[in-house]
């Protein structure tokens, strides 16, 4: 059978290709829009802000702080200033129970509800023979200034640098980006008995840890 050649050809290629143009105006989207000033349950941002990414487990779970405080035992000892520049020590409230939480900033709307619910609660807590203590990294200045409008009555500390918030391993949320909010009950002997955490209830924190106390 004779076969048939056909003569070889160059075909250029039908669709060209091309290199993807850099709009230098073009802008990626932030996660977050907001003002230079917005809050979200104790979260402050700036129109610089961007969301750390966060460190996952080969199980595929993300972490944003193992705690380092467990029920139990004994927390690591601080010294930090209250609202009035007085400086405090954690062995100050040995002797007694001592509710001690930790709420992201003040003026926020959900630690203003956090704080002014301490407050309305405050009797039950004497009452159950408990001291409370609030902790962020608000300066004393700011302390003294939301202490007073809103007529709080006990203790609050500031953990300018959020060192002691680390060193108790106080977990963050929103990928880091919004301080944790967490309530210790350390017992007469200063050892951990409850902890409880909840962000976005916090007037909660006051409910759990009055039944805890009214339990013992």
């Amino acid at each position: 059978m004779a076969s048939l050649s056909l003569p070889k050809h160059h075909f250029p290629s039908v669709l060209p290709t091309q290199t993807p143009r850099h709009n230098p105006s073009s802008k990626s989207l932030p996660i977050v829009s907001s003002s230079s000033h917005s809050q979200f349950y104790g979260l402050k941002l700036s129109n610089s802000s961007s969301l750390p990414i966060p460190s996952s487990s080969s199980s595929g779970k993300m972490f944003i702080c193992a705690a380092k405080v467990d029920k139990g035992k004994v927390p690591p000892a601080f010294t930090l200033k209250d609202q009035d520049g007085k400086t405090v020590s954690l062995s100050k409230f040995k002797g007694k129970p001592v509710v001690l939480y930790f709420y992201p900033a003040d003026e926020t709307p959900g630690c203003t509800k956090q704080a002014c619910a301490f407050r309305d609660s405050y009797e039950k807590f004497k009452k159950a023979g408990a001291q409370v203590v609030g902790i962020s990294g608000d300066d004393p200045s700011s302390h003294k200034a939301f202490a007073k409008k809103y007529k709080l009555p006990y203790t609050l500390l500031s953990d300018e640098g959020n060192k002691v918030r680390k060193e108790w391993g106080v977990p963050s949320d929103l990928f880091g980006t919004l301080p944790g909010r967490q309530t210790y009950v350390l017992d007469k002997n200063g050892v951990v008995q409850l902890i409880y955490n909840n962000q976005f209830q916090p007037e909660k924190h006051i409910d759990e840890t009055l039944k805890f106390l009214q339990s013992l």
